[in-house]
């Protein structure tokens, strides 16, 4: 049962009374996204975000029946200079959770190795426009970032898909706060990112963002105003968009969301 349901602009919130809860409910709709798009096309193109906040959706994705087979997958961003078998890679991080378990038809990997940063960036960009993307499976940053796009570095309107971007100390301080590092100098400065335009061209946009550590940043998508200062404001305006909440992420709009945004 659903606690509550709003919608903010063109974004559609719904908030779960329990963590698993939320998890199961966003597996059930990637699971119906993807269905219909391979029994309409015969295939389906998806870009899957990786960090903490994701694990229990992911988890929750194997009690769907899904043609993998026929699913491409992405990824959204990945340290430039860091190892693919690192255990903070994003590479590493697809591969063991998604590659291995259901053995999807490809996956495009971004290479944050590469000896040509911008010619990785074009051939990734390239790969994502050969088809329509079906959905974007994402979280929110704790300063609002969606992918890497950082406050002060994001372009709503970016004719590029994939681009270089510099953490922010906010976002250094998340990955070592999420364990991936040991300390905020162990940090790689630097990441490739796609852009939000990538991001939100999918036709469907699912946001699973759970934890106290993630409410203020829920509140400020639903009430700040839609400015590249806090990116996942844009969020706001883009049609298809759906933000799964469990408790402890809406706590801090509680009281907004059931009076309505």
């Amino acid at each position: 049962m659903l606690d509550h349901q709003n919608v903010a602009g063109d974004l559609r919130v719904t908030v779960y009374p329990s963590p698993e809860a939320m998890a199961a409910a966003a597996a059930l709709n990637t699971a119906g996204i993807l269905r219909q798009a391979v029994a309409e096309r015969g295939r389906a193109r998806a870009i899957f975000a990786t960090g903490n906040s994701q694990l229990a959706f992911i988890d929750a994705l194997a009690e769907q029946d899904i043609p993998w087979s026929a699913v491409t997958v992405f990824h959204m961003d990945e340290y430039i200079g860091i190892a693919r078998d690192h255990p903070a890679s994003f590479r590493r991080w697809i591969f063991e959770r998604i590659a291995e378990p259901f053995s999807p038809a490809a996956v495009e990997y971004l290479d944050g190795e590469a000896a040509d940063v911008a010619a990785e960036c074009r051939r990734y960009e390239s790969l994502l426009r050969q088809a329509p993307i079906d959905l974007t499976c994402m979280g929110i940053g704790e300063n609002g970032h969606l992918a890497f796009n950082e406050p002060g570095q994001t372009d709503f309107d970016d004719p590029r898909w994939v681009n270089v971007i510099t953490l922010t100390p906010e976002s250094l301080a998340q990955q070592v706060g999420e364990g991936h590092f040991p300390n905020v100098d162990a940090v790689p400065a630097t990441a490739i990112s796609l852009s939000v335009p990538a991001l939100l061209a999918a036709a469907d946009v699912q946001v699973v963002v759970p934890e106290r550590r993630k409410a203020a940043a829920v509140r400020s998508t639903l009430v700040r105003d839609i400015d590249p200062a806090f990116p996942a404001t844009v969020l706001r305006r883009t049609p298809g968009a759906l933000l799964f909440l469990d408790p402890e992420s809406a706590s801090e709009s509680d009281g907004l969301l059931k009076a309505g945004v």
